[in-house]
């Protein structure tokens, strides 16, 4: 990591990362929930929300739609990724280069490390590449720190998220992206684990406002630097609503209460608030 060379992706040094590799990663199942979102110009549209501080998309999606929005969204160039019809030991295929991402106008780079997979010394490898050369052109990286694969009962524990992490600041991210770990003290665990490197969480399965925001709000305490969000976020039938709700959490340092109120949503578990 480089203190600042993520600069471009962070507001006051947090980020919400508006994730739309899913049609790659997921396939359009993703996309059932909010079939406009299978456009990609209704989630760059999305991401010009004021709480977005960058996009983060595959090669086809960047090279065909990000012009049109270069003057309101700032662009993550994602890598890797591989399609859901893989079904091998987890792996991920590197589909464009740093160079690349740059001439279509990439601030930051991210890639996707599958710790404990037996392709992780050749996607460690791939990472340094990439890391090095995002380096060379002044782009923050980003790692997706998923541990999968044969070895691994359980990819969630608390010590396999904090691993995660580490292995992040170890390798030189600047940023690294897992999975929330199940509670606020495993999650200050993992930041801990992280030193100066920042930690956003995985924004995971669609789920109910208040409970989403709960777990935004329980990871932010525990002193996460934000979210990198797709699903969260695009399957909603008002994404910006539930954009509202993350801004006020994460750059404004919200109650859930609080962040409900701006989104104008009624709770549905008020003894929890």
């Amino acid at each position: 990591m480089i203190p600042g060379a993520d600069s471009a992706i962070t507001r006051n040094e947090k980020s919400l990362i508006l994730a739309y590799d899913h049609g790659l990663e997921h396939g359009p199942v993703d996309f059932e929930p909010n079939p406009a979102t299978a456009d990609p110009d209704r989630v760059f549209e999305i991401g010009t929300h004021d709480a977005v501080t960058a996009v983060a998309v595959q090669k086809g999606i960047a090279e065909g739609y990000y012009p049109s929005y270069e003057d309101d969204v700032t662009l993550l160039a994602k890598l890797n990724g591989t399609s859901n019809l893989w079904m091998g030991e987890p792996n991920s295929a590197v589909n464009w280069t740093v160079e690349n991402a740059v001439e279509v106008g990439a601030e930051a780079i991210g890639f996707t490390v599958y710790g404990g997979s037996n392709h992780e010394i050749e996607m460690v490898e791939e990472f340094r590449d990439a890391q090095e050369a995002a380096r060379e052109h002044d782009l923050g990286v980003v790692m997706w720190s998923y541990p999968r694969g044969q070895g691994l009962k359980n990819a969630t524990t608390p010590s396999t998220i904090a691993y995660s992490t580490r292995l992040g600041l170890e390798l030189g991210a600047d940023i690294t992206k897992v999975k929330y770990p199940g509670s606020p003290e495993a999650m200050s665990h993992a930041v801990t684990q992280a030193a100066d490197s920042k930690v956003v969480m995985s924004g995971g399965s669609k789920t109910d406002d208040q409970d989403f925001l709960t777990t935004v709000r329980n990871a932010m305490d525990a002193g996460a630097n934000g979210l990198a969000v797709g699903r969260n976020v695009f399957q909603r039938d008002n994404p910006e609503q539930i954009l509202d709700g993350l801004e006020a959490v994460i750059f404004e340092d919200a109650s859930v209460k609080e962040a409900l109120d701006v989104m104008g949503v009624e709770p549905t578990n008020r003894e929890a608030l």
